[in-house]
């Protein structure tokens, strides 16, 4: 049945057209007939699951498997069981009888989470990942690919309730005159669900994905993008769903594989971590740069903090150099010949035969411990050859001159087993061995900085951030290391080219999606430019692709940012954005702490999430006064919901977002570090709905007037 001619509705009849609304609310019965239909084949589903969990073990032909069945089909179960209390779908889709439609021509869809069927495998819902679903993102009026209606429904969500269907909202592509939302305009169901206020983490974004950002999310396994998106236009959410579609699209490749989420910190882990497994995926490692480093096998994670001027050093790309120089300063020429008893016979290898083995194998640059395996195998090659004058010798003859004496012993001296903790213990702690590694490549004051004051022991010594990027890229230098298939990573702008250099290590095989704002760098070592920073993660024909158009921040509170563009010293794009409903206000106060108390409680008079950002030196007393007024407050480290008002450090808003945002005292917040001004830049786009600028002090020139 063709819909009216309507792109909504409520279910309040309208005197005026009786007959219009009475189509409607048939409509919108048929619809809730429909979701009974889904429910009850989702609760039969269920069921069948929670049987399965149970029999599994009993089905499984050995431990690992049942195991392994059991913890699948646990989580099947568990993402089942949440499932009734969220819509199971949020569009639809009706193809015409048209060319363009082809196989799907008449066809209706409904397009969910994931993919439902009933009990004789009829799909109900389709994933929104599904290749026919591309057209509910990508379909328009000048390119309506098929689709002759586009339908969004419109839900009430209740704790521990089932999701209500309350409308609709349709798009006529085969009518484009007809109500159609302008180009540059939301549907209402969609804005609505973008300014809808939140608390706690990110939610995922598939009812809402808007067509450039769905381009990115359905590109190629094979390929690597760079996205510099402006705050507001969720570049986060397009790496994280891009993540969830790659591993429905590839899932053989990337099951082996394996996919990475990188992101700054673990508040930002924290926020985003319900975003995948809300998918149906969780089985994506996500984690920071610092934990994925400190958990590879012997290392202990960063405890130390390294003043300013050693990072710097230590993050720069020439260091690269150093930990090769230092490595391969372990190799020595052979000194003499080679000779190994076997038996009553005595097999020898000349100096000179051993030099030219030593020097084709580095010429082959392999990674340091292959190197040493491939010198151990074409030495006992050569003695075997002597050994075939007398007799044909067998594997275990060979693996018996492989770890003989004598082998190992040539092998120490001239290509010693190194391991990565040693050689960075004895980089940064034996002035002769960074002198001799660092040479033409570090400045004398920057060997200094470097330098520990005392000698280094491996097994016991307290490391930092960058050591462990050191050690990383040392281990890297010896063996290669864990690769995935895929890795996201967020707030690219900010890492290091040594940092670069690790994740670079683990996608070589793999693809990157790479995810940044030049405006946001706040690090000594933040790129400034993306091809830069693409070379230093191994993918520099990576394409960079702007999103500029902001759906998440207020157009008042972009307007506001963008003026800081100008002292940036970044070339970006100003951003623009579709919400026109955000409020702004800026206020001189002489106390501070009382000024942010009474922001607050103004705040918490409106629904959704309130922060409070200043700097490090100003957050005790704000903490204090709102403890001291009754305000529950919690940390950004600790944010779960149960308290609405988050006090955090500007140092950890990056890649968070509130509803209400009180930032105080933007002056200090620019003041407090080099970067200060992308500080603030980052800190005035956290705010979705509301901005409270406070300060006793004169703002920043640029926000002035």
């Amino acid at each position: 049945m063709t819909p009216p001619d309507t792109r909504h509705r409520h279910r309040t009849p309208d005197p005026a057209a009786p007959d219009h609304d009475h189509q409607l609310d048939h409509q919108l019965a048929d619809e809730r007939r429909y979701l009974s239909a889904a429910r009850a084949a989702l609760d039969l589903l269920l069921d069948t699951t929670r049987m399965r969990v149970a029999t599994g073990a009993d089905i499984a032909g050995d431990g690992y498997t049942a195991e392994t069945l059991g913890r699948m089909l646990r989580g099947q179960a568990k993402a089942l069981a949440e499932e009734p209390d969220s819509p199971l779908y949020f569009g639809r889709l009706d193809f015409g009888s048209t060319r363009e439609a082809g196989e799907h021509d008449g066809q209706r869809y409904y397009i969910g989470r994931r993919h439902l069927a009933d009990p004789t495998g009829t799909p109900l819902v389709l994933d929104w990942r599904a290749p026919v679903s591309r057209a509910f993102y990508q379909a328009s009026t000048t390119d309506p690919q098929g689709v002759r209606t586009r339908r969004r429904f419109g839900w009430t969500t209740r704790r521990n309730l089932p999701a209500e269907l309350t409308g609709f909202e349709d798009e006529h592509l085969d009518r484009p005159a007809e109500h159609l939302p302008a180009e540059d305009e939301l549907s209402g169901l969609v804005a609505a669900e973008i300014e809808r206020p939140r608390i706690g983490p990110m939610r995922d974004i598939v009812a809402t994905i808007q067509p450039e950002q769905d381009r990115l999310v359905r590109s190629g396994l094979e390929e690597s993008l760079c996205v510099q998106g402006a705050p507001g236009t969720g570049k986060t959410a397009v790496g994280l769903h891009r993540a969830a579609y790659l591993l429905y699209t590839y899932p053989r490749r990337l099951n082996r594989t394996g996919v990475l989420v990188l992101g700054p910190n673990t508040a930002f882990i924290r926020y985003v971590s319900g975003v995948l497994p809300a998918l149906g995926e969780v089985d994506i490692r996500q984690s920071t740069l610092d934990e994925l480093l400190a958990r590879q096998p012997a290392r202990q994670p960063a405890r130390a903090i390294d003043n300013a001027s050693a990072a710097e050093v230590k993050h720069d790309v020439r260091m690269a150099t150093v930990m090769h120089r230092a490595l391969y300063a372990h190799l020595t020429e052979p000194t003499g010949p080679l000779t190994v008893p076997d038996g009553s016979y005595r097999w020898r290898v000349s100096t000179e035969a051993l030099r030219r083995l030593t020097a084709e194998v580095r010429r082959e640059g392999l990674p340091y411990s292959l190197g040493r395996e491939r010198l151990r195998a074409r030495t006992v090659a050569l003695l075997q050859r002597h050994a075939e004058t007398r007799e044909t010798p067998g594997a275990a003859w060979v693996r018996r001159m492989s770890r003989c004496r004598p082998v190992t012993a040539f092998l120490d001296a001239v290509w010693p087993a190194v391991r990565p903790e040693e050689l960075v213990a004895s980089l940064l702690g034996e002035p002769a061995v960074l002198t001799r590694a660092a040479d033409g490549v570090l400045t004398a004051d920057e060997q200094a900085t470097i330098c520990r004051r005392r000698p280094v022991k491996a097994r016991s010594a307290v490391w930092t951030s960058a050591d462990l990027v050191l050690i990383d890229e040392a281990a890297g230098l010896i063996e290669h290391p864990e690769g995935f298939g895929h890795i996201v990573v967020d707030e690219a702008q900010d890492l290091s080219p040594m940092q670069c250099r690790a994740i670079a290590r683990r996608s070589e095989h793999g693809s990157l999606t790479v995810l940044g704002d030049l405006a946001q760098a706040t690090t000594p070592w933040a790129a400034r430019t993306w091809p830069d920073q693409l070379v230093h993660l191994g993918k520099p024909k990576a394409p960079v692709l702007p999103l500029t158009t902001g759906f998440r921040v207020p157009a008042v509170v972009v307007g506001l940012a963008n003026r800081l563009l100008a002292v940036l010293d970044v070339d970006v794009p100003p951003s623009r954005s579709l919400r026109t409903d955000g409020q702004l206000r800026i206020e001189r106060v002489a106390d501070l702490p009382a000024a942010t108390v009474a922001a607050v409680r103004v705040a918490l008079e409106q629904p959704g999430s309130v922060a409070v950002i200043a700097t490090d030196r100003e957050l005790p007393a704000l903490t204090e006064a709102l403890h001291t007024a009754g305000v529950d407050t919690t940390t950004a480290d600790q944010a779960d919901g149960s308290a609405r008002v988050t006090v955090l450090p500007a140092a950890l808003a990056k890649g968070l977002e509130y509803d209400h945002v009180v930032v105080v005292e933007p002056a200090a917040i620019v003041a407090a570090e080099p970067r200060g001004a992308h500080r603030l830049y980052v800190v005035l786009t956290r705010a979705v709905s509301r901005l409270d600028i406070l300060h006793a002090r004169p703002l920043p020139a640029p926000l002035e007037g």
